[in-house]
């Protein structure tokens, strides 16, 4: 959306790939691209999944330094940073 005032932009809001990507199921249970490209992700050491970092990096190379895998309920399941 954009918001314009005295023919100048005032605000607006931009719906950017990693965000669109990183989104959560929608409201009609469709799965986000990260959840659909990590499923049936096999790790080869289940305490340093470097599988679901380099999954992530292949959609944006800055973003999974840090990841945080939670449930469906907001409970955190692992936490994997990067150092």
């Amino acid at each position: 959306w954009i918001k314009i005032e005295n023919q100048k932009i005032d605000s607006y809001q931009c719906v950017v790939p990693t965000t669109w990507n990183a989104g959560p199921r929608d409201d009609k249970g469709q799965i986000g691209a990260y959840e659909a490209a990590l499923m049936g992700t096999k790790l080869a050491v289940p305490d340093q999944p470097l599988e679901i970092l380099r999954t992530l990096h292949s959609f944006d190379p800055c973003l999974a330094c840090s990841t945080h895998v939670i449930d469906n309920h907001g409970g955190e399941l692992v936490r994997v940073q990067v150092r």
